[in-house]
């Protein structure tokens, strides 16, 4: 059994009740692979998952962005695994190097975040990556290593999670890894799970690839033997999110 190619779309901090509509249209009225080819799921900003899951096709699922590190309580502003349960929101995104960069979210606090979620029933695409300044260290391997381990750490299972490579100097930057570095790091992932996880939790993890992703780089970046599908930015508001989802073919072709 292969691994299920993914795509998901990282809407981020944007959007109107109008446009997220417009985007639901959108995909709605695409024409993609079936769910036995392709898995899609979409994550807009909070207040929006209930309108995006109430309208969204059935074959599309709906992830939350983020979600706190235990159960709900005097946490003002945050928004707990249960509260996204009750929702019927099946997906978190959790480790994004927005929130590792940007709120201080080490890997611990991540490792957390994950096992949390997870003993909530809820899936999760865990983001791991690396700065410029680390893959010019040389760092890139050790740094992407260190932030798996505090998952798997906290985890016994696999099954649930889907593990996001996102270089940090390719979020929106428009620079993007070349296919060959991309499938060099998502190698050194599955190895890393293979020696310190289980063979089993490696052959079967989708490693997902995440940074400028678009509808002209996309099927090479899904060519490789080692890019399970896409964490898409940018481009996951605009229509080439669609080209994006039908690069789920180059697997079985």
């Amino acid at each position: 059994m292969g691994r299920k190619f993914f795509v998901g779309g990282n809407w981020k901090c944007n959007g109107t009740t109008e446009e997220v509509k417009k985007i639901v249209t959108m995909l709605n009225e695409a024409e993609v692979p079936s769910e036995d080819v392709v898995e899609v799921v979409v994550s807009p900003p909070y207040v929006f998952l209930p309108t995006v899951k109430s309208l969204l096709r059935p074959d599309f699922h709906v992830a939350a962005q983020n979600c706190w590190v235990k159960k709900g309580g005097a946490f003002t502003g945050e928004v707990s695994a249960e509260m996204l349960v009750n929702l019927g929101i099946p997906w978190v995104i959790l480790g994004h190097s927005e929130r590792r960069a940007l709120l201080n979210e080490s890997n611990e606090f991540v490792g957390d975040k994950v096992a949390y979620a997870l003993s909530q029933g809820i899936k999760v695409i865990a983001c791991v990556g690396e700065t410029l300044e680390q893959r010019e260290a040389g760092s890139t391997v050790a740094v992407v290593a260190e932030q798996t381990k505090a998952i798997a750490e906290k985890v016994s299972d696999w099954t649930n999670i889907v593990l996001a490579y996102e270089p940090v100097w390719a979020i929106g930057t428009g620079k993007v890894a070349s296919p060959a570095q991309a499938q060099e790091v998502h190698f050194e992932l599955r190895k890393w799970l293979k020696e310190k996880v289980s063979a089993e939790v490696a052959a079967s993890t989708r490693i997902i690839y995440g940074g400028s992703v678009n509808g002209a780089n996309c099927k090479e970046l899904g060519g490789q033997p080692d890019v399970d599908g896409f964490l898409v930015g940018g481009a996951s508001l605009k229509p080439e999110f669609v080209e994006i989802i039908k690069a789920a073919t180059v697997k079985s072709s």
